[in-house]
Parts: C-alpha cells; sequence; structure tokens
C-alpha cells in the first residue's frame, strides 16, 4: 500500500505561509498521535527498505519485534518495508503494539501492512521528531542513507545535549556498525580532532537481536525522554 498523507492538503505548490501552516499542523496532530503511548514503554526500530524476508536481518528484526511484544513493549519503525516491516511484522504476530510513522516518498517506499497504528508525514523532518521523541530506546540495524541520517541525528541530538545521554542506543550487526566506529575513531577523531572519545562510546554494538534484546528489556516504565524537542 502507497502511503498516504493523514494530511489533506499537498496538491497545490504552496508559499512561505502555508508551508509553515502544514508543517505545524503535522507536529500538531504528529503529537496527538503520540499520546496514546505516553504510559508506554517503546522502542523505535530503523533498518534498511531493502532487506527481504528471510534474509538476516529481516529475520534479527522480525524476532526482536516478536521479543519485545512479548515483553510488552511497543514498536515502533518508519513502517515502510524490510527491517521496518520485519519488526511490525514480528510484534503484530506476537500480540504486541506495532505502529509505524510513514512518509510520503512517492514510489520509492510502501507502507507495511503489520503496522497496526500508524500516521503518515509529508515532512521527513516531521516524521524523525516523532520516532525520536516517542521512543525510549532506539535500535539500529544495517542500511543506507536514511539509517545513517537517522543514526547521526540522534547521536548529535545527544552530545549536544536534547536527548537524556543514557537512553540506550543499540547498534544490531557488528560488521556493519564495527567498520563505521573503526572509520569514526581513524578520521574524525584521531586525525580530524572534530569528535571526543566520549563522543564514541555512548552506543553498544551488539551481534544478533537476542543480545540486543537482553538490553532493551531493562528499559524502565518511565525513562526520562528528552524534555528539549
Amino acid at each position: 500500500m502507497k502511503p498516504k498523507s493523514d494530511f489533506p492538503f499537498y496538491d497545490y505548490n504552496p508559499g512561505d505561509k502555508e508551508r509553515l501552516k502544514r508543517m505545524m499542523e503535522e507536529f500538531r496532530r504528529g503529537f496527538d498521535f503520540l499520546e496514546r503511548l505516553k504510559n508506554e514503554r517503546v522502542v523505535s526500530i530503523f533498518g534498511s527498505h531493502l532487506d527481504k524476508e528471510g534474509e538476516k536481518e529481516y529475520r534479527w528484526a522480525q524476532n526482536l519485534g516478536r521479543l519485545l511484544a512479548k515483553e510488552n513493549i511497543v514498536v515502533l519503525t518508519g513502517g515502510g518495508p524490510g527491517t521496518m516491516e520485519a519488526a511490525n511484522r514480528g510484534a503484530t504476530e506476537a500480540g504486541g503494539r506495532s505502529i509505524g510513522i510513514n512518509l510520503e516518498l512517492g514510489d520509492q517506499e510502501e507502507r507495511n501492512i503489520y503496522a497496526k497504528e500508524s500516521i503518515c508525514f509529508h515532512y521527513l523532518f516531521v516524521r524523525r521528531v516523532m520516532l525520536a521523541h516517542a521512543a525510549q530506546a532506539y535500535v539500529f540495524f544495517p542500511g543506507g542513507f536514511g539509517t545513517l541520517d537517522e543514526f547521526f541525528e540522534i547521536a548529535t541530538l545527544i552530545v549536544t545535549e536534547k536527548i537524556y545521554n543514557k537512553i540506550p542506543i543499540v547498534l544490531v550487526g557488528r560488521d556493519y556498525w564495527s567498520s563505521l566506529k573503526k572509520w569514526m575513531e581513524q578520521v574524525p577523531m584521531k586525525k580530524n580532532q572534530a569528535i571526543s572519545k566520549e563522543q564514541l562510546f555512548f552506543w553498544k554494538i551488539v551481534d544478533n537481536e537476542k543480545q540486543a534484546f537482553e538490553i532493551l528489556k531493562k528499559i524502565p516504565a518511565h525513562f526520562a525522554r528528552h524534555e528539549s524537542i
């Protein structure tokens, strides 16, 4: 199913004032949507939209969604295919809450059928805020530009103290994420001295979804989230 925006006014070319109105309306409806999660434990899961059923990352995400649901932890994704579908699928199959925060992307991405509660946005930055604001932990599977963008956004918010710095960030797939960490150590940190050693160690790299779950199942019911965003 192609994502269809939940907002009715995207078929024209607005000026700045109208664009600002719809930005504000997306934020308003987005935060209203997230009210349903205020007393829940929520994990946001990110990853590639290209992963297929049967592939390793798909299986990991599906099983993680299932494990989280059995612990009464809400699974929140970008609502698309691939890793997002797998995580939503696992949660739904286990009888848990499975939520998608979708984005209008033309022919690039379809809404997955396993996100049983969903909302769709036009603006990417609104979607990112909702995925960040709702969660008490973040999980990243291997992915492309979108996944890396979301990872570095969360990392930046923590470094700039816009997000509570003890919130769990779990990177699943040691081969993929260790390569990124090694580059960050060698180039931005050591060669360019652009980041500090402390800024590289607030996330946890794990081998698989079972190790991720051992971290995530411990998140408290009312975690200190991020008051600045």
